[in-house]
């Protein structure tokens, strides 16, 4: 991730006055040109941008001798790995400049080579029983009859004959697409968050570039996706650019440059929480508000692993009521049915919906892309408008000067689709006064792909869950502490660099943990950030909110305060540390998003009775629930104690560890196959048998070790406290599997044909069997703290609190770990 500095100092031949002059650079590695102290040109051979155009016709009073500066990256356009596009960084690989020159640039060679290009492509494309495949035929024949390569007079001749085919115009049915350039930069992927910032200044500035030469381009900006704007990005610009992020302001203000996206980095669809969502649209709207004076209408999130079915009403209810992906071509088993659509939330809102029918959000700007978003439009019929987003992108780059100039031959030739170029919100426009027959599709985007992404890096995904948590419970407590008067301050500022930094967290690479080693460091550093800083800022607001019950009274006996900032009233089991560091346990009640004082515990109406059996099996009851654990910590029985209703089938075990092999077909972190299922594997060797750690009173736990496959432990303590409707698995794992798959199942004694997982702010069911093909294809799925399965009068759920992945077969629970 080091770049090279090179001075390059030209001299311009006075013979080339009235001559074109490009300076060429050719090598493996990222670069940009700079000049008079401005990034002016980026430079990258995978995204066809190997020159920096110095004058387009050099006359006597533009000087001849300058000097400019070339920042070469010791990465590509896909980071710095070896082989694969998609590969880890090779502290091996070496990058080669190759080739800097001055040049003449023949713009009418250039110009023919077009022409013929797109002629080729419709002879080629349109098919024997279109008469317009020979008409371009012919022509692109009679041009190369005509032309005379060491005759420059010739080739005016030869243009004018493509020139004819290109000026013959559609009839008014035509499709129309609308091409808006883009450049999709992952914010962290193969590369680390630092380098995305020279990624976005090499891409946006050749891009102005473009715009000051091209007045016609229409630009859509996303941090990872096609057209999406990511406020994070443009933060890191505005910082570390400022020459750069003022021309992109005129641009803004011309509508060259478009903002859409409205969230803070284009996250993950599926693992943030609500509010996590919430805020990625707060912060993502306010920096638009204040940078660019308005806010965005279309949400665009065209490369994340499936989309919530809460986020209709979380736009909605953020000023957006369109979207725009196109993730959902890369469905692994069914065809989503539509591209053009009404997308309906669980609350019933619902938002204009289009995916660009050539499946891609990198185009170029061919004839090939053109009949393809044409042919495979699903929406024919309802709608004549369609996107098509073009230019480089993953890594950056965008639009080329030769895109474009593809485009402007077919702005309107028969035999092709209309292209002109747009914006979001003209093609949107377009598409709502078309809308009155389109579909409706109600629920979630499930992507039949990465299903792995919810598991993927556990680490990752604990810090994404417990910053959560401690960001709700420092802005609860320090609400409460601005409610109750007195100097308390609001720590404002210090909360949205908290926020920003875990919602930077949530983009689509690396809180699925499909990212670089390199990325998940940055990445946990970050959530180690907000665990110091968060803790710190509860103590502030708890010394505000209860400072003097903090303070020790004489004569008073020891107690102690407890703080609820959860909505409902709780009675729990507590440890707490007495004046000689001992640990003791409480019962107490704690009131909804309050506060108590706690000086003698409660009494509970019946204590956890522990005793272990014969054959080594422990039972536990604490009048609630009463369960029965084999020598393995597997439950062999689960039972409402006043239903005597019995929650584990016969002959099944609960809490049963399984391995299964996972060798996906295409890609490691991102990817789950269905036919993992078929190399199930129970745990089984006993490390440790079960124990009773804590023989009962207020808390009964047992204890029991595992190992995992060839070299890995697992340790869990099973804990039941008193008053307790649940049992607690508190389990801890040393992972050393390569191309492994942990799981827990719990089978349970409940008949649904649906089971029902938490999202954001909601639920959504899913079910139980594999009917269709649409079914099977859920074979992994993403809940967050909770899966239930229940009938009629009974059920048994699921919770943990720090994993993602899940599924509920028949009647099998299972938490991926």
């Amino acid at each position: 991730w080091e770049t090279c500095w090179f001075k390059v100092e030209l001299s311009i031949p006075p013979s080339w006055a009235g001559r074109e002059v490009h300076f060429v650079w050719e090598s493996d590695g990222e670069g940009m040109v700079w000049r008079d102290a401005q990034p002016v040109q980026g430079l990258t051979k995978e995204g066809e941008k190997t020159s920096y155009i110095l004058t387009s016709s050099l006359k006597e009073t533009e000087p001849h001798r300058l000097t400019l500066y070339v920042e070469l990256a010791c990465n590509g356009l896909f980071g710095a790995g070896k082989g694969s596009m998609i590969a880890p960084p090779d502290p091996d690989r070496r990058f080669t400049l190759s080739k800097a020159e001055l040049v003449i640039f023949n713009r009418d060679v250039y110009e023919l080579l077009v022409d013929l290009e797109i002629l080729l492509d419709m002879a080629r494309l349109l098919g024997e029983e279109n008469q317009r495949s020979f008409q371009a035929l012919y022509t692109a024949n009679q041009m190369v009859n005509v032309c005379d390569v060491t005759d420059p007079s010739t080739f005016p001749a030869a243009r004018d004959l493509a020139a004819a085919i290109f000026s013959q115009r559609n009839g008014e049915s035509q499709h129309t697409i609308h091409a808006v350039g883009h450049c999709h930069i992952d914010s962290a992927w193969l590369w680390p968050y630092e380098e995305t910032i020279r990624k976005c200044a090499r891409s946006w500035v050749t891009v102005v570039h473009l715009m000051e030469r091209n007045p016609e381009l229409t630009f859509a900006c996303s941090q990872a996706d096609p057209v999406p704007w990511q406020a994070q990005q443009l933060e890191w610009v505005r910082s570390c650019y400022p020459g750069l992020y003022a021309r992109i302001q005129d641009f803004v203000a011309k509508g060259q440059f478009v903002p859409v996206g409205g969230t803070w980095v284009e996250m993950d669809g599926n693992l943030p929480s609500g509010e996590s969502m919430v805020r990625q649209f707060l912060q993502g709207q306010r920096f638009f508000q204040e940078q660019f004076g308005r806010i965005c209408s279309e949400f665009w999130l065209p490369d994340t692993f499936g989309y919530s079915a809460q986020l209709p009403q979380l736009m909605r209810g953020c000023g957006i009521t369109r979207f725009l992906t196109q993730k959902l071509s890369w469905n692994l088993v069914n065809t989503f049915p539509h591209h053009t659509f009404f997308w309906e939330g669980i609350d019933g809102s619902r938002v204009l919906t289009h995916f660009p029918p050539g499946d891609s959000y990198g185009m170029h700007g061919r004839v090939e892309e053109m009949l393809k978003t044409v042919k495979n439009n699903k929406d024919k019929g309802r709608v004549n408008h369609s996107a098509l987003l073009f230019g480089f992108g993953d890594g950056g780059g965008g639009p080329t000067q030769k895109m474009l100039d593809r485009m402007k031959r077919m702005s309107d030739t028969d035999g092709l689709p209309r292209v002109q170029l747009s914006t979001p919100d003209r093609l949107f426009s377009v598409l709502e006064k078309e809308s009155s027959q389109l579909c409706t599709w109600v629920g979630e985007l499930f992507l039949e792909l990465h299903n792995g992404t919810y598991t993927t890096q556990a680490q990752i995904k604990k810090g994404n869950r417990e910053c959560e948590r401690i960001l709700h419970d420092v802005e609860v407590l320090s609400t409460l502490a601005v409610a109750r008067g007195g100097a308390f301050q609001y720590p404002a500022s210090q909360l949205q660099r908290l926020w920003r930094l875990l919602l930077l967290n949530q983009f689509h690479d690396v809180l699925p943990g499909s990212c670089i080693q390199l990325a998940v460091e940055d990445a946990l550093q970050y959530y180690a950030e907000i665990r110091r800083t968060g803790a710190r800022l509860q103590e502030e607001a708890v010394q505000s909110l209860c400072g003097d019950l903090l303070q020790p009274k004489a004569g008073s006996t020891e107690s102690t305060l407890l703080l609820n900032t959860l909505p409902w009233e709780r009675t729990e089991v507590i440890s707490r540390t007495g004046p000689a560091g001992t640990e003791s346990l409480a019962l107490v009640t704690v009131p909804s998003m309050g506060y108590a004082i706690v000086r003698e515990p409660l009494l509970p109406p019946q204590p956890v009775a522990v005793s272990k059996q014969e054959d080594g099996s422990i039972a536990m009851e604490n009048g609630v629930i009463a369960v029965r654990l084999d020598v393995m910590g597997r439950l062999t029985s689960l039972r409402l104690v006043d239903s005597e209703r019995e929650s584990v089938p016969d002959g099944c075990y609960a809490n049963q560890f399984a391995l299964f092999d996972d060798v996906p077909l295409y890609w490691d972190a991102w990817d789950v196959m269905d036919y993992h299922l078929e190399t199930r594997k129970p745990v089984t060797t006993l490390l440790k048998p079960l124990e009773i750690t804590l023989a009962g009173g207020l808390r009964g736990s047992a204890s029991f070790s595992l190992r995992i496959g060839e070299s890995s432990t697992l340790t869990q303590e099973i804990v039941l406290d008193a008053t307790c409707p649940y049992l607690r698995f508190q389990t801890q794992v040393e992972w050393k599997e390569a191309h492994k798959f942990l799981k827990v199942e719990f089978p349970v004694q409940v008949r649904s044909t649906n089971a029902t997982y938490e999202i954001q702010f909601g639920h959504l069911q899913r079910p139980t069997h594999w009917n269709t093909s649409w079914d099977w294809a859920r074979f992994e799925v993403w809940t967050h703290k909770w899966l239930d399965l229940s009938e009629h009068g009974f059920g048994v759920a699921l919770l943990n609190d720090c994993k993602y992945g899940a599924s509920a077969h028949g009647n099998v629970l299972s938490l991926s770990l």
